[in-house]
């Protein structure tokens, strides 16, 4: 692996229109905001970004797009998010000729679920097939996986070279932190990234970094340095916009965050609903309390 990529990584919202189709002149200020407010990475095509939802094509030019507007600065991760390991594969394949540091794939998000030698075969076989990094996204709730077959899935797959643990049990995160700690463990568990920093987290993939990057990027320096009332204020703060964004709209109200704090406004891709009056209300004071309101509006690239 050429790069380890560690501390805040921000998954990036995808910069759709209203009618849906992908704004793509649009990512570089968002990349450029990130790493403004200080962030050590960025992945695109995530669940944040409703990877989900992009065809092949959108998929390869938002990844292109994306480490165009990087030019070499932070590292860039590529989500997979897909239901069949030829598909992972493919999507792999479409990006290894860019300069990305690694994929993060999730589990297939079907509803019926692999045994565990059908998922270390899956993650086997995209291994071999791209031979690139891969940053397992353990996220999908019926097909989560525990920290004794993550840990096997890292042994026998060296390309496997870490988790990004989502879910809010920070039991399984720290369960994971001690069966494998030459592995790079991320954080997603959004609500509580302070303790999750003091666990020994290599570093954090998680949508509260892409809502509040400053605030994001201050908690994990405050950690690093030792500073825990600031830290233990930071988490509280971070908290309150956790619970004012966390939905099943969370990336509409993700990139509802990131408007208020000067990006162009930019859309969920339907059916998604865009944050409701409600939900604006609630991101706008918890943003007031971040003080992270106010800043100078970022303008498109020409």
């Amino acid at each position: 692996m050429k790069v380890r990529p560690t501390g805040v990584i921000p998954p990036m919202t995808t910069p759709f229109r209203n009618d849906g189709e992908i704004d793509f002149g649009l990512v570089a200020p968002q990349v450029d905001w990130m790493i403004g407010a200080g962030a050590h990475g960025v992945a695109a095509g995530g669940s944040t970004g409703e990877g989900h939802t992009l065809d092949h094509d959108e998929y390869r030019e938002l990844m292109a797009a994306t480490v165009e507007a990087v030019k070499g600065r932070i590292p860039v991760i590529a989500g997979i998010i897909v239901d069949s390991t030829r598909d992972a594969i493919r999507r792999g394949k479409l990006v290894r000729d860019m300069n990305v540091a690694a994929l993060q794939v999730t589990p297939v998000h079907y509803l019926f679920k692999p045994d565990e030698e059908a998922m270390v075969a899956h993650f086997r076989a995209i291994a071999d097939e791209t031979g690139m990094p891969i940053i397992i996204y353990n996220v999908v709730p019926w097909s989560y996986l525990s920290p004794v077959l993550l840990t096997r899935i890292m042994t026998e797959v060296p390309l496997v070279v870490g988790v990004k643990q989502s879910a809010g049990d920070l039991k399984l995160f720290a369960d994971l932190m001690m069966m494998a700690p030459d592995k790079l463990i991320y954080s997603a568990v959004d609500a509580l990234m302070y303790p999750s920093y003091t666990l020994g987290a290599h570093g954090s993939i998680a949508a509260i970094l892409t809502a509040a990057p400053h605030a994001s990027v201050a908690l994990w320096d405050a950690v690093k340095a030792g500073d825990h009332p600031r830290a233990l204020d930071l988490h509280k703060k971070l908290l309150t916009l956790w619970n004012a964004v966390i939905a099943d709209n969370l990336p509409a109200c993700t990139r509802y965050a990131q408007t208020l704090q000067g990006l162009p406004r930019t859309y969920p891709r339907a059916p998604m609903p865009e944050a409701s009056s409600a939900q604006q209300a609630a991101i706008r004071k918890a943003l007031e309390a971040l003080g992270a309101l106010g800043g100078p509006r970022v303008e498109a690239a020409e």
